[in-house]
């Protein structure tokens, strides 16, 4: 089979790979289509911290697929599914509590074992969730960028009514204005750094798009760019009493200074988000199979798996000043 290869960081190529063999309790699945993002680049690259990513590495954590075989009581083969990622242990004291995003042994596609940008991929069947033939694949795709984007934003409960900053201008901050609006907030407002994403997040949800840092301060401030400066853009933006929530993932090693007596002062919290719950992924899945969620119309770029290159090129910035750039997304599909 073709699939998506990271060999060593800085070395990746699409490549001829055997098909995987799937173990006890695993089941194949034909991917379709497959997103990528930021930490994609940060896997090739080597920014992950190594206690999270095992090369070499087949990527794609971001998609949907063909089911080759039968999940009884879930799904049968040909079913249009999608898989969560984070595989648990089900036995350590997180997962036994709901807390799989923190499992003991940490174990994920496309992180720790082969990923989606490839024809075939293994999976355990116990995480396949069929999705309803109504829905559009381009939809499905962001299930699981919204599965952990929806699990912060759950995690305490928001009351209505709030004024909320969104920091960064990427999918994961586009997908963190449309998952808000869900939540009756007073007003939303996304501080980007390209004018031109302006379209993207004012359709995703924003009541205004900013490039500059607003003067006034906001109960609900969500960092989606995943750098050092837009995690101190984040706090000084947050009001007494509000809470900041932390989406982006930083290189690893990235460390600000902050003042801990300003958040005691200011009575804040500050919560980090790792991945998604399994309750959290089932939710997301509802609400997509449902039609409450289509977040097609922030794919701006499309590739083939040969065209993999350009889809890199596009993460990485390549795109003209002028274009704006929401998720890019490489089919895979070839041999269904």
């Amino acid at each position: 089979m073709k699939a998506l290869v990271v060999r060593a960081p800085g070395t990746v190529a699409v490549e001829a790979h055997d098909d995987p063999l799937p173990a006890d309790l695993e089941v194949m699945v034909a991917p379709l289509i497959s997103g990528m993002c930021g930490t994609d680049i940060e896997l090739i690259d080597g920014g992950v911290d190594p206690m999270y990513v095992r090369y070499p590495l087949i990527l794609g954590h971001e998609w949907v697929g063909v089911l080759r075989g039968d999940v009884p009581g879930v799904a049968v083969a040909g079913d249009r599914v999608v898989v969560e990622g984070i595989i648990p242990c089900d036995v350590c004291s997180e997962c036994l509590h709901g807390d799989c995003n923190r499992c003991a042994i940490y174990d994920e596609i496309g992180f720790t074992r082969p990923g989606g940008i490839a024809e075939l991929v293994a999976v355990p069947s116990r995480l396949v969730h069929r999705i309803d033939p109504a829905v559009e694949i381009e939809d499905a795709v962001f299930i699981e960028p919204m599965s952990g984007v929806w699990r912060a934003l759950t995690r305490i409960p928001l009351r209505a009514g709030l004024s909320v900053a969104i920091v960064g201008d990427g999918t994961i901050a586009l997908l963190a204005a449309h998952l808000i609006r869900r939540m009756n907030p007073g007003r939303v407002v996304v501080v980007g750094l390209r004018e031109v994403q302006r379209d993207l997040a004012m359709r995703a949800g924003a009541d205004a798009f900013v490039t500059d840092i607003p003067e006034q301060h906001f109960d609900l401030v969500i960092e989606a760019a995943g750098t050092g400066p837009a995690v101190r853009t984040a706090i000084a933006l947050a009001a007494r009493g509000a809470m900041v929530i932390l989406l982006g993932l930083p290189v690893h090693g990235t460390t600000i200074e902050i003042s801990p007596e300003d958040f005691v002062n200011n009575d804040q919290i500050l919560q980090g988000s790792f991945g998604y719950t399994r309750s959290a992924w089932a939710q997301v899945v509802e609400k997509v199979n449902a039609g409450e969620l289509k977040p097609s119309f922030l794919i701006t770029h499309r590739f083939s798996l040969d065209e993999s290159e350009g889809a890199i090129a596009a993460l990485r910035g390549g795109v003209g000043e002028h274009e704006p750039r929401g998720k890019v997304v490489i089919t895979v599909a070839t041999r269904h």
